[in-house]
């Protein structure tokens, strides 16, 4: 660990190191940066977890366009075409300066790279390294640079509150260090803290994803946007782990087969069958889970027999619960795994309070709207560590006002997560997420994680429509496309009796 630098209200303050985080900190160079981390480089992020790839139009059938447009389908209406075009053209660029730092992506036979596909794709164009190790390959070729980096320090504590100045901007960090806090002055901080799978009882996510980062830039009164929106990746093993191990999807994109215990097909009859979006596929699932069948993603035969060099994460995996995917089918079930809402973002990362920046999961930028294509996050996170790198100028603060905060509290968790589970999961209805929100609301002053939660429970019952991951049973039709934004200070301005007008619909 590095001592932080006496100079610090001149540098950029970093809160996270996974994927977003650490490309931030690398775009910034030579300026400085601290980057904070909850956990020792390389742990604890989801980044090290992610096995199907990153999306890029890299092959010769492809273009920009077509990715675009392939993220516009799957985002159900509020993908913003400006941001998906931007971010898709970025792709191919992105891929050459992970080369360039060493991150050793898979090849043809001609020294091609290999490319998979995935759900709701037009075009071969994930990009993978190590089959299925795609997310660790990457991390670990970003810490080697992080750490080689002479304007990065690294500081391992948690993030706290965030500093004000007086003039209400963003100025510095409170941390917090084996139960001491200390603060750690900057020009700006950037929220790269990932995203809320672990409000949930079955998620694919790290523990600490809680949305820390959310609930820091809600209390500063940051605008959130489309909250609502959890995407639950359709095939994590059920096996009984927490978090649950994740069964890529690109293992549907070659082949394998959701069967029930019977071996009849799980989608049959619905369009796109196993290669449909997410959402869909997760919703097929759930249904017939509901109705008392057990799932199974059916690799058996070849697939099977290859996974342990085609796809050796999986393949581990499977051995870790018992599993011979070569003869035995894999039992599956959605789990939270991605959130599409979050701060809301300019086409720069900057947040509506000056000096505060969010970049990948932790931030609403439009790519994503109501449902994420696959392989798009870690693309949304290199892209945008560029983008808030090329535009980022924050003044130096004034002077800073003491910081006031209580300290919060997170024995609520394992509560929360059977709420989210049960109340505010794959399919929602009004009497299950009024039911959340009553109960949220009064833990939200003093808990962060219920506050996220409230702010996702909250947004969904206000969403009186179906769209993308937000299924409402009661409201299955799609109503005109719009966001819905909020912050701390209009969900303290609700009071129980006008609940369900919820936040406020923005086209």
């Amino acid at each position: 660990m590095n001592a932080i630098s006496p100079n610090m209200a001149d540098r950029v303050v970093v809160v996270g190191g996974g994927v977003a985080g650490l490309s931030v900190a690398l775009r910034l160079a030579p300026r400085p940066v601290t980057l904070i981390t909850a956990s020792a480089l390389g742990l604890g992020t989801a980044t090290g977890w992610a096995q199907g790839g990153i999306a890029a139009s890299v092959g010769a059938d492809d273009a920009a366009a077509l990715h675009a447009a392939d993220t516009e389908a799957a985002g159900a209406g509020l993908t913003e075409p400006d941001v998906a075009l931007r971010v898709a053209q970025a792709g191919p660029g992105l891929i050459d300066w992970l080369v360039r730092i060493g991150v050793p992506f898979d090849r043809t036979e001609d020294g091609a790279l290999a490319l998979g596909l995935e759900a709701a794709h037009g075009r071969r164009r994930i990009v993978r390294s190590g089959g299925d190790a795609t997310g660790a390959r990457v991390l670990e070729g970003l810490v080697r640079a992080v750490l080689s980096a002479p304007s990065i320090e690294v500081v391992e504590a948690r993030a706290c509150d965030l500093l004000r100045d007086t003039h209400g901007a963003v100025a510095g960090i409170v941390a917090e260090r084996d139960g001491a806090r200390f603060r750690i002055p900057a020009r700006a901080v950037v929220l790269a803290t990932g995203g809320v799978g672990a409000l949930y009882a079955a998620t694919t996510n790290p523990p600490g994803a809680i949305g820390g980062g959310l609930a820091l830039a809600a209390r500063a009164g940051a605008v959130m946007r489309d909250m609502e929106f959890v995407q639950f990746h359709p095939t994590a093993i059920a096996a009984g782990a927490d978090p649950m191990p994740l069964a890529t999807e690109a293992l549907r994109g070659e082949g394998a087969r959701l069967i029930d215990e019977t071996g009849a097909a799980v989608m049959a009859g619905i369009t796109g069958g196993d290669l449909a979006p997410r959402d869909v596929v997760a919703r097929g699932i759930f249904q017939a889970l509901q109705r008392g069948r057990t799932v199974y993603l059916d690799a058996r035969g070849a697939l099977g027999a290859a996974m342990p060099t085609r796809f050796p994460t999986v393949a581990g995996l499977c051995a870790a619960a018992g599993i011979d995917p070569a003869v035995q089918p894999i039992p599956v079930r959605p789990a939270a795994h991605y959130h599409m809402g979050g701060v809301k973002v300019d086409a720069y990362g900057a947040t509506s309070v000056p000096g505060l920046y969010a970049c990948g999961e932790v931030s609403s930028t439009g790519l994503h709207g109501a449902n994420r294509l696959a392989s798009n996050s870690l693309l949304e996170g290199l892209a945008y560590a560029g983008f808030i790198a090329d535009a980022l100028d924050a003044p130096l603060p004034g002077a800073i006002v003491p910081e006031t905060a209580a300290p919060r509290s997170v024995a609520d968790l394992p509560s929360i997560r059977r709420l989210m589970e049960a109340k505010v999961g794959v399919v929602r209805d009004a009497i299950g997420l009024a039911e959340a929100v009553s109960v949220l609301e009064p833990r939200a002053e003093h808990c962060d994680a219920a506050l996220v939660a409230l702010m996702i429970a909250r947004g969904a019952l206000s969403r009186q429509e179906s769209r993308g991951a937000h299924w409402r049973s009661d409201f299955s039709h799609m109503a005109p496309a719009a966001h819905t934004e909020t912050t701390l200070a209009a969900l303290k301005a609700e009071s129980r009796e006008t609940i369900e007008a919820g936040t406020e619909l923005t086209p």
